[in-house]
């Protein structure tokens, strides 16, 4: 339930809840978070985005304090006149990926699998390709065993023979979370990420380090990545409204949709009121 008066932090995810469907974020919502930092908020960023692609998301939120990227496995604080200070950054060693492949291949059959293992800009996933990935221009085909030879920021697969929240629930059975943390974010593909990260994890760090309590935290979000933080900021949890199921199940409110500005629609009127 939604605290009286405002909260002490605002986070919220990126691509289907802060920018809009055309990958534009208005100068509307830009204005309302500049008014959210002016009034003392610290505002955080919180993608699935891995940090090649850092200088995209500081476009796409540049009023941002913090940026919790990776699904939790990358914290970086901008706040620090002196320049970007990485807080958190986790990896998956590539032999515990090559093993937790080998079980859920077992039982699903032959998968589709990328990586992202370079935090240079703009730096290709590399892995299998598949038609129905978004981003190309962002692809480099590579073998099963290139990909597992490193540590790796997270991994995306898909089979053919389930839809993304099928694979997601059988992956959940048979890969525990001690080895890895199982999600996704709507591109068709689950993410696997090193274990305890998250958004919730990843958004703590940037807690902690303010001395913010959870309680006092508002947070935003479309995708099934997003409940971590959903269960545990307890300001207020706001779903937009072409929000997942669950994500719609789990939120205290839902505002419009990510076309519609919802995010900056909420925050408008939470600074006016």
């Amino acid at each position: 339930m939604t605290r009286p008066g405002l909260p002490k932090l605002i986070a919220t995810d990126l691509d289907g809840t802060l920018v809009r469907s055309d990958e534009t974020v208005s100068a509307y919502t830009h204005g309302v978070l500049d008014r959210v930092r002016a009034a003392g908020i610290p505002v955080v960023g919180a993608t699935g985005r891995g940090p090649r692609l850092t200088e995209l998301t500081r476009n796409d939120i540049r009023a941002a304090d913090f940026l919790v990227m990776a699904g939790g496995g990358r914290v970086v604080d901008q706040s620090d006149p002196a320049g970007p200070v990485v807080l958190r950054d986790e990896r998956l060693p590539g032999e515990v990926l090559a093993a937790l492949l080998a079980d859920l291949e077992a039982e699903v059959g032959p998968l589709t699998v990328m990586v992202e293992a370079s935090d240079e800009h703009d730096a290709p996933l590399w892995g299998d390709y598949h038609p129905s990935w978004p981003y190309q221009d962002r692809f480099e085909a590579r073998s099963r065993a290139e990909c597992l030879s490193c540590d790796v920021i997270k991994a995306f697969a898909r089979t053919a023979d389930h839809n993304v929240d099928e694979l997601l629930e059988v992956a959940r059975q048979i890969i525990p979370p001690r080895v890895a943390t199982l999600t996704q974010a709507g591109l068709g593909f689950i993410e696997i990420c090193p274990p305890g990260v998250d958004k919730s994890t990843g958004l703590a760090v940037v807690a902690q380090s303010l001395g913010v309590d959870p309680a006092d935290v508002l947070v935003f979000g479309d995708m099934p990545n997003d409940l971590p933080m959903f269960a545990w900021a307890g300001w207020s949890r706001v779903a937009v409204s072409n929000a997942h199921p669950a994500v719609r199940a789990a939120a205290d409110e839902v505002t419009l949709r990510n076309d519609d500005d919802g995010v900056a629609v909420y925050l408008d009127r939470l600074l006016s009121r």
